[in-house]
């Protein structure tokens, strides 16, 4: 495990999962391949269902993006409500639309109905225009938004300093139907709760091979062997391995920093309202608060290539930027999560046979699309009923020129982190 995997959130994390060793052979109605937020939501609603439950992870839940993750558990996806109609149509485009409004209601009711410990704080969610371009963008999405009876505001210049602490925006979008969470706690403490209602979490164990016959589908890994009427595959950008049936998307990836603990007059000059934030620049930066008072910082960027010193230098040089009482602060931590964007920002849900579906691409919206899509996803198979799907299902799913694109990104927030690290 390198350095850059090596997570805040791994060494705050206050959830634990009991991971049962699988040896021989395993027979369940659902197995599901992949323990991150969609996984652990499927195997949750399966297991309380009363159904026999497998989850198979290769390393440790939410060891991908789900335990790298901002932690902002936002309502719907980076597109807003037209461009969603567009490219579903009106009707499935409004069942998206309503679904994922619901999603942060959805995720802390889970934390509090299983007592997850993963810091939640509903104090909504600040999207922060930091050029004029930005504030019409917000604007326009406000607009759209609350024509679908979103309660959401917008923001002043002086009203979104108020808020943030920072004097470099101009203005903000504020939804208060989201939150902030410790996102590697919650996925373990959806993984905990599943555990608890009887399904089988087995980590360490990659799946090798799967195949389908005679209406059974059979899951081999190193230490056993699973069969199942139902599969799952949530692996999403941590996909291993497996080649049967590898999600398409494009990998982007993001990096966070973030302070020490501050003292308590710094606290209370930023983000005193406990709301997490972004922005409206193309190379997209991030900032909220833990609940020990660090302020993590991130951005676009891939901390294990070549871009690791523009990377480094730029946050040091936007922490000063947008909080100058910071300027002397030290970041002292690093790590990246890798990201499955597609093209249209819509996740896709995959026929990958019979009775078996998988999920992936939310483009950097993972927390509360996660949770639902893993929701209805282990709904949909268990009753038979495509309908229960968040999106339907398609055939097969493709995207071209994949690793060309992850270069034009990665390249892209490199060199525009360097100048603006410079000048």
């Amino acid at each position: 495990m390198s350095g850059y995997d090596q997570s805040l959130w791994l060494k705050t994390c206050q959830e634990h999962v009991e991971s049962r060793p699988l040896t021989g052979d395993l027979t369940v109605d659902l197995a599901v391949i992949g323990g991150g937020y969609t996984g652990c939501s499927a195997a949750l609603t399966a297991a309380q269902a009363g159904a026999s439950v497998c989850l198979l992870e290769a390393q440790e839940i939410g060891h991908g993006g789900s335990g790298r993750n901002v932690g902002l558990a936002n309502a719907g996806l980076w597109l807003p409500p037209e461009d969603i109609r567009q490219h579903l149509g009106r009707e499935a485009g409004d069942r998206l639309i309503d679904l994922l409004a619901a999603a942060p209601g959805d995720v802390f009711d889970l934390i509090e109905n299983h007592d997850i410990n993963c810091e939640p704080v509903r104090n909504g969610t600040l999207h922060c225009a930091h050029s004029a371009k930005g504030l019409r963008d917000l604007q326009a999405r406000h607009t759209q938004l609350s024509a679908t009876g979103a309660p959401v505001e917008l923001l002043s210049a002086s009203q979104t300093e108020q808020r943030t602490g920072s004097a470099t925006f101009q203005g903000a979008l504020f939804d208060p139907r989201a939150g902030t969470i410790q996102p590697l706690s919650y996925v373990r403490g959806l993984a905990r709760a599943a555990a608890e209602a009887g399904a089988c979490i087995a980590t360490q164990n990659p799946v090798q091979s799967i195949q389908h016959n005679d209406g059974v589908w059979t899951l081999k890994t190193d230490h056993g062997t699973v069969r199942a009427k139902s599969v799952i595959q949530a692996t999403n950008a941590y996909h291993q391995w497996l080649q049967a049936s590898v999600p398409e998307y494009v990998p982007v990836y993001y990096f966070q920093f973030s302070t020490a603990p501050l003292s308590d007059n710094l606290r209370a000059s930023i983000l005193s309202g406990g709301e997490g934030c972004w922005d409206t620049g193309l190379i997209m930066t991030s900032f909220r608060m833990d609940a020990e008072g660090r302020l993590i910082l991130g951005a676009m960027g891939d901390l294990g290539q070549a871009g690791r010193a523009a990377h480094t230098a730029w946050i040091r040089r936007k922490l000063s930027e947008l909080f100058p009482q910071l300027a002397d602060q030290r970041l002292i931590e690093g790590w990246h999560g890798r990201i499955a964007m597609t093209s249209d920002h819509i996740p896709k849900i995959t026929q990958i046979g019979p009775g078996a579906l998988s999920v992936h691409g939310y483009s950097g919206r993972g927390i509360g699309p996660g949770t639902v899509f893993g929701r209805l996803a282990a709904e949909s198979l268990l009753r038979d009923d495509p309908s229960l799907l968040p999106v339907p299902a398609v055939p097969e799913y493709h995207e071209s020129w994949t690793g060309l694109r992850r270069a034009y990104f990665e390249t892209g927030a490199a060199l525009t982190h360097f100048v603006k690290a410079r000048f």
